[in-house]
């Protein structure tokens, strides 16, 4: 395996995962103390490479852990070692697949033109909690019948790295960043534990985005100083809400999924909070709630270096924390990557594969679409599913300004 460039979380994971190892890195920024990670750690060789051409020839899949503007051209520059000889088995993408659904559609067209095997990076549907309710609540659902609502969020403070804030090269804000995991997650939670993962059919989305704190004056003057990023000029949404209804093609039954993301969370560090009702039972997962806490007093808060190493996306380093020991498994990260493993050990996609990551790409784009408008988009109109295919948001091409920016 061969991340052009590996987030903490997938090396940590990996390293709790048999038969997988780091076999090379793309050679680019920082990739040299990734590298030292893995050979301390038996992660594997990590050799560096200077071109994904001299890559390819040495791994059996490359992750492409690159920034959403890129992922295009790397991808074409993979399939290109492919037709050259490389013996690639597959490819993997973290999520999104891309930056809005022509972009995505080529991504899916390149992996079959090389004829890969694919794996759609979407940690959330992997947590063990997740899958565990789904097993719980199985007796359950098949007496009472599946759930009927579900509602997923995914807040943080905002993200680490500058090509994140700017919705031209990210493809908008925290809607595509952090909604994509939020409106997947919940589709399958709604799913029947016996369905496929595109089951549902959806019906509609109505969706609304809002810039509440980073398109203040003070906040986008931080943002400009800390990122370079001018959300006077070309702002994206740092709040994102919806609802889209889906049927059931056997019953008819309608449900329900919302979705709420924020780069404005300024509580312990990163929340995960999924919940679902069904008839007569319900669950409900906060990644906040830890069986470990620590306390930092004032006296003690300088000796604190580095205020995530309790928590991802973390504000403070002092006061009553929540601690989570294993983050990387905590979110999914151990799992989709064991399911990756065996997946393409067996020569089959992987449990999502990009054609997956394409319909959640479309929900997405039907997302903004229906806050750019204003009003419920319908997903049954085949006017505006192909309209979808070639849509680019107006936060996405840095129009955004008159959608969301205020006085203040």
């Amino acid at each position: 395996m061969a991340p052009a460039l590996s987030p903490d979380f997938q090396s940590v994971a990996i390293r709790q995962i048999r038969g997988l190892e780091i076999a090379g890195i793309l050679k680019r920024r920082g990739a040299e103390a990734l590298a030292g990670f893995c050979r301390e750690n038996r992660l594997g060789d990590a050799k560096l490479y200077g071109s994904i051409a001299e890559l390819a020839k040495n791994v059996d899949v490359i992750a492409l852990y690159v920034p959403n503007y890129c992922r295009v051209e790397v991808m074409e520059e993979v399939v290109a070692a492919v037709k050259a000889g490389a013996g690639l088995k597959g490819v993997i993408i973290d999520k999104p697949l891309a930056r809005n659904m022509k972009e995505a559609r080529r991504m899916v067209e390149l992996a079959r033109e090389a004829r890969l095997l694919t794996a759609y990076f979407e940690n959330q549907i992997f947590m063990k909690a997740i899958q565990s309710r789904r097993a719980q609540l199985l007796p359950v659902a098949r007496t009472m019948g599946p759930l009927t609502l579900t509602r997923s969020a995914e807040e943080h403070g905002g993200p680490h790295e500058p090509w994140f804030w700017d919705p031209t090269r990210q493809g908008g804000g925290v809607l595509l960043d952090m909604g994509c995991h939020s409106i997947a997650v919940g589709r399958h939670v709604l799913t029947p534990p016996d369905k496929g993962l595109l089951f549902l059919q959806p019906v509609s989305v109505s969706a609304d985005l809002g810039l509440l704190k980073w398109g203040q004056k003070k906040w986008r003057e931080k943002l400009l100083k800390d990122r370079g990023i001018d959300y006077s000029k070309t702002p994206a949404e740092d709040f994102a809400t919806g609802m889209i209804t889906y049927r059931n093609p056997e019953t008819g039954q309608i449900v329900k999924s919302q979705f709420t993301d924020s780069w404005m969370f300024e509580k312990q560090g990163l929340r995960l909070f999924m919940d679902g009702m069904g008839p007569g039972y319900a669950f409900e997962i906060n990644t906040l709630v830890s069986p470990l806490s620590v306390f930092i007093g004032d006296v003690a808060a300088e000796a604190i270096a580095d205020q995530e190493s309790a928590l991802e996306k973390a504000t403070a380093s002092r006061g009553l924390l929540a601690v989570q020991y294993n983050e990387a498994d905590l979110y999914g990260y151990t799992d989709e990557n064991q399911d990756m493993l065996d997946s393409f050990t067996a020569g089959r996609n992987a449990m999502l594969s990009w054609d997956y990551g394409l319909e959640i790409q479309r929900l997405v784009m039907a997302s903004y679409l229906s806050a750019e408008r204003g009003k419920t988009i319908d997903l049954t109109d085949k006017t505006i599913l192909a309209e979808l295919d070639s849509y680019v948001p107006a936060i996405q091409q840095g129009k955004g300004a008159a959608q969301l920016l205020h006085a203040g």
